[in-house]
């Protein structure tokens, strides 16, 4: 998959910038996960008002060190309630984070310069403070009341985000 530079060397033009979600191939659609995490924290909605509260309590599928789902092919078998993005539900769902690939893209806008495909190094989202590395706590064992001691605010805002030094 090229990176943002060598599309823009070949004279053509990122395929997030081309194309729309529902043309992007298997791989391209894949390739728009910034691998941050976020998407895999509980969040609690309030029933009456609609209003999302993010927490850091992580899904018990999230490795924490690597952000990535430990079993992405099976992750539905194993929860249930995991919601598999699709273009239709990047453009319903209002708790994708304000960084998220998908969402960016569905929104027209670009992809951030931590992006692996901006920056061709997967560890950007890393090291940029972006992703929930180090920063959650799992679900395994814990009870469903006990999320709300855990709110965080963090992960639904965009960042202060910083770049590396080389």
């Amino acid at each position: 998959m090229p990176v943002n530079g060598e599309a823009m060397e070949n004279g053509n033009s990122p395929f997030w910038k081309t194309k729309r979600l529902e043309d992007m191939t298997p791989a391209e659609w894949e390739s728009l996960c910034d691998g941050c995490g976020r998407c895999c924290l509980n969040k609690l909605e309030d029933w009456e008002t609609g209003e999302i509260a993010w927490t850091s309590v992580a899904c018990r599928l999230l490795d924490d060190g690597s952000c990535r789902c430990v079993d992405y092919p099976n992750r539905q078998a194993t929860v249930p309630d995991c919601i598999p993005l699709s273009p239709e539900k990047v453009r319903e769902i209002s708790w994708l984070p304000p960084t998220c690939g998908y969402r960016l893209v569905a929104e027209g806008r670009d992809l951030y310069w931590w992006h692996h495909l901006v920056s061709g190094d997967p560890d950007s989202v890393h090291e940029a403070g972006v992703s929930v590395r180090g920063r959650t706590v799992s679900e395994e064992g814990m009870e469903l009341e006990d999320f709300e001691h855990h709110l965080a605010a963090w992960p639904g805002q965009v960042p202060r985000m910083r770049r590396p030094r080389r």
